[in-house]
């Protein structure tokens, strides 16, 4: 979660200087939630990540339905501006009945719109089952390790969609 928080922080301070705006939907437990409205103040993201929590199930499904919703509110009010999913995840869907299933229509949901995403790989340890990979090609995202991800990897991708 603190590797979230500096990617979101770093993220907003470039966006800042592009007039671009970051937001943050966190899921946890049986709902997801708009932690960080979509903004370009860095003051108040730093106020709405400082007590992020973590942990618990994980409802997919209902944070890949939020972000959507969310983005659509911001296409309304932004016009042309282009938006760019990132989604943090390790892939697994552990709350609700059929969880997965849940989640990759969801994904299916949110690739029809035509969003860009990128996936950011979480999953770790000695047995891996590759959900955040399945996720992505259902969101038509690039597939990135958690590893090889830092705040200028996560500039570059938003730089290159910029373009």
């Amino acid at each position: 979660m603190e590797q979230v928080k500096t990617a979101v922080l770093s993220l907003l301070l470039d966006a800042y200087q592009r007039r671009d705006k970051v937001g943050l939907v966190t899921f946890r437990g049986a709902s997801a939630s708009l932690d960080l409205p979509p903004t370009s103040s860095v003051d108040v993201a730093a106020r709405r990540l400082e007590e992020l929590p973590a942990g618990g199930r994980t409802p997919l499904a209902e944070g890949l339905l939020e972000a959507g919703r969310v983005l659509d509110r911001e296409r309304r009010r932004a016009g042309a501006r282009r938006p760019l999913l990132v989604v943090v995840t390790d892939g697994r869907a552990t709350a609700g009945p059929d969880a997965v299933r849940r989640s990759l229509d969801a994904a299916d949901r949110l690739a029809v719109t035509g969003v860009d995403c990128v996936v950011v790989d979480c999953e770790s340890g000695p047995m891996r089952m590759g959900l955040a990979g399945t996720l992505a090609t259902r969101l038509a995202a690039e597939h990135l390790a958690l590893g090889a991800v830092d705040a200028a990897a996560l500039h570059g991708l938003v730089r290159g969609h910029a373009a």
